[in-house]
């Protein structure tokens, strides 16, 4: 006996005189092991196989969900740019007004740009809208060049 107490096989055992193992016991215990572990193999594959059927539905649904979304921004994106577009052409600009239209056509011309901002500033208008056509028309009490015109003219008076 070793230190734990359990016998020493080793040489001194004449293996002639021990039996042999059965060798139909041992085919059934094999068969056993197989038996057992394709049953748990095929519980195993089908459980895997459902789990992973019901993450598919799940991924296919949140794909719908995102492609409805995306119709919706998307949607929501074209209706902004229409009213963006329905907002601008409704904004009369510089160079569409009569009142600075005519003062546009003279720069086009070729008048002195100084003769034309003088007889816009007399007539109360900003002459600084000639350099920006595309800008949106002030209102008629908006202008701030009409103010000061009106200012220096009342200088001049006692």
């Amino acid at each position: 006996m070793d230190a734990d107490g359990l016998p020493i096989v080793g040489s001194g055992i004449d293996l002639t005189k021990v039996p042999a193992i059965q060798q139909k016991r041992t085919v059934a215990f094999l068969n056993q092991f197989v038996v057992h572990t394709v049953q748990f193999l095929n519980r195993f594959s089908t459980v895997c196989e459902e789990k992973l059927s019901a993450l598919s539905l799940r991924i296919q649904q949140i794909e719908t969900t995102l492609n409805i979304l995306d119709a919706k921004q998307n949607n929501v994106h074209e209706e902004s740019l229409q009213k963006t577009e329905v907002v601008t052409e409704n904004i009369k600009t510089v160079a569409k007004d009569p009142r600075y239209a005519r003062y546009l056509k003279m720069v086009q011309v070729g008048v002195p740009v100084m003769a034309i901002r003088n007889k816009m500033i007399s007539e109360g208008l900003n002459p600084d809208l000639l350099e920006t056509p595309d800008a949106p028309v002030p209102a008629w009490g908006d202008d701030g060049n009409a103010e000061d015109s009106s200012d220096s003219e009342s200088s001049f008076s006692d």
